[in-house]
Parts: C-alpha cells; sequence; structure tokens
C-alpha cells in the first residue's frame, strides 16, 4: 500500500543532525522492507502553534510503500525520536 509521511523536526537540529535523521527515518523503511517513491524537503517553516516551546521546524513529507504491519513500526520508531515534534502517516488511494 502507498502512504505518505509528513514529520516535523525541531528547528534546534544542525544541517548534520537533520540530514543524519532524515536517513535514519528512510532507513526505518528500508529496513521494513518498504519503497520510497518521492522526497520533499519544506524546509524551516512556522508552525501553527507552539509545540514544546518551539514555534518553528523544519518540516519534510515522504511518499512509500509499506505493508499495514509495518506501518506500525514505523510510527513507533517516530514517536521514540526525540528530535521529531511531530508526525502523521496517511494512507494514500492509487489510481
Amino acid at each position: 500500500m502507498a502512504y505518505e509521511l509528513m514529520y516535523v523536526v525541531r528547528p534546534t537540529t544542525d544541517e548534520q543532525a537533520l540530514a543524519a535523521l532524515n536517513e535514519k527515518v528512510e532507513k526505518f523503511i528500508a529496513n521494513a522492507g518498504g519503497e520510497i517513491l518521492r522526497r520533499d524537503d519544506w524546509g524551516k517553516r512556522r508552525l501553527a502553534f507552539p509545540i514544546t516551546k518551539f514555534t518553528e521546524g523544519f518540516y519534510r513529507v515522504l511518499q512509500f510503500k509499506l505493508t499495514a504491519s509495518a506501518v506500525r513500526y514505523l510510527e513507533r520508531n517516530l514517536k521514540l525520536t526525540e528530535e521529531i515534534l511531530r508526525h502523521i502517516v496517511t494512507r494514500v488511494e492509487t489510481e
């Protein structure tokens, strides 16, 4: 199934740590047997409301294919990653 993941990273993260975190998320997907279809970096943007006293964050969107059980594994790992403020995984209807 195709999914889309959007996550927001703390603004205090430097460029190297951000690149390492993005690679870590992609490895979660690859290790679970997934395939990344598209990457989209939105850069640093203002949040709609403060999250743990942060008003900005780095946004990234990934589209990927993965099984439903592996998505639960991915979400659990995202929750445990301290640098990620928020994330959302949605299923994308394929045509």
